[in-house]
């Protein structure tokens, strides 16, 4: 600091003058810059007229679920499509609630995972935003498509780019695009429309539920934000991007989310921690839940099969609120006490928890008996923190359904607040 310093105080009083304010200036076109990309992309939440469609050529649309295209957002100058499979449920009567599904890394639109949602009485559209289809090429690549818009480079290695040319920004577009066109259906109920992501799919979710005040339900898993300064590869790709600092991070957009969500991983998780996860739902608006499956894993079929994504959407599309929700959280000492409001009857509680230090997905988690009592209508969780604790949350059961409290860290006795 002194060497940086010293220099400015040699300087004669009006060359200093004018360099201060050239820095000053400099430091609110920067604010004034950030503040312009933060309204572009909020604004993509005006995409509320449903897009053009065509069916997708060469795919088997039986069972009442069809492949098709839908317009996206022009790239580079030139018109974009967006591959989907778009599903209604069987059995219905009258109009149903629906879901936007959002893959993750690797993936593609899924027709099995549509099919899964419409099983739950779900109209469900599953969108692939790096312009591929559901189908397999050479080397096992997605096929592309003959209208697609940008891919992702990495770790929002495309900020170099226009704002409206990068791939986020086109994933959030897509995203609420799709939402558009399955509230437009007559067979669907608009005002009861989710969205659901998984892993890279969680991270677009964690944004656009912020831009789109339309869902009516969100369900991150696996992906969310503040992952800049994380330690593993998002981190070090990120540590040193400041447009995701300032533009792209969800916790940006998510003091905007009001709307009931479900927060679901699991503690080993290698990509996305538990502090960056509670960042973002401390972060939000509305109501959610937390449920932290050990030993789920990190995929797509993980995140498709355990019931609780389901038993979230149907709490919310019937009662407006999750089937449990967090009362209360506090720790005495080495005493953790939760407490639940809940639509079900809770079978057991368990304390999970940890001595290691550093990222969470590589610290070593404990289940250890925890107390479940209902009173006044409330479900209250008592654990007994084992010694050396550093970080700890409680699971509380309800058949297979699986609702966790808020992940907290523990500092030892006498370290500074």
């Amino acid at each position: 600091m002194y060497n940086a310093v010293f220099p400015l105080l040699q300087m004669n009083p009006m060359t200093r003058l004018l360099l201060l304010l050239g820095l000053a200036f400099t430091s609110v076109a920067r604010a004034e810059d950030v503040t312009d990309q933060r309204a572009e992309v909020l604004a993509l939440g005006q995409l509320t007229d449903p897009p053009a469609t065509i069916d997708a050529e060469g795919f088997d649309n039986e069972a009442g679920i069809r492949a098709i295209y839908f317009d996206g957002l022009d790239y580079e100058g030139n018109p974009t499509k967006v591959f989907a499979w778009l599903g209604l449920p069987a059995d219905r009567t009258g109009k149903v609630p629906g879901i936007v599904l959002v893959h993750g890394g690797g993936g593609t639109a899924s027709r099995q995972w549509v099919e899964k949602w419409n099983e739950k009485g779900f109209a469900a559209i599953a969108i692939a935003h790096e312009g591929q289809v559901e189908r397999r090429e050479a080397k096992r690549k997605w096929a592309k498509h003959q209208w697609p818009g940008p891919w992702r480079r990495g770790h929002y290695l495309d900020v170099d780019k226009p704002l409206e040319d990068q791939w986020m920004y086109h994933a959030v577009a897509d995203t609420i695009l799709a939402n558009s066109l399955l509230r437009s259906l007559p067979e669907v109920d608009e005002q009861e429309v989710g969205v659901m992501g998984v892993s890279w799919g969680g991270v677009i979710t964690s944004t656009v539920m912020g831009i789109d005040s339309r869902f009516a339900f969100a369900i991150p898993t696996y992906g969310c934000g503040q992952m800049a300064d994380v330690d593993n590869h998002w981190g070090a790709s990120l540590g040193g991007n400041r447009f995701y600092r300032e533009v792209w991070d969800p916790v940006h957009y998510l003091p905007r989310a009001k709307l009931p969500t479900l927060w679901f991983s699991w503690p080993e998780d290698q990509h996305f921690p538990l502090d960056s996860q509670a960042a973002s739902y401390r972060a939000m608006a509305g109501e959610y839940m937390v449920a932290q499956l050990p030993g789920m894993r990190h995929s797509s079929a993980a995140a498709w099969n355990p019931p609780d994504s389901y038993a979230f959407a149907k709490g919310v599309v019937r009662d407006g609120k999750p089937w449990i929700r967090q009362q209360d959280l506090r720790r005495e000492s080495q005493t953790l006490e939760a407490v639940f409001a809940s639509s079900k009857p809770l079978d057991r509680a368990v304390l999970i928890s940890t001595t290691d230090t550093g990222f969470t997905g590589s610290r070593n988690w404990l289940e250890s008996p925890a107390e479940l009592e209902q009173r006044d209508g409330q479900w209250r969780v008592t654990a007994t923190l084992p010694q050396d604790t550093t970080a700890c949350f409680v699971n509380v059961k309800a058949g297979e359904l699986t609702a966790s409290s808020d992940y907290i860290e523990v500092k030892p006795e006498g370290s500074p607040k």
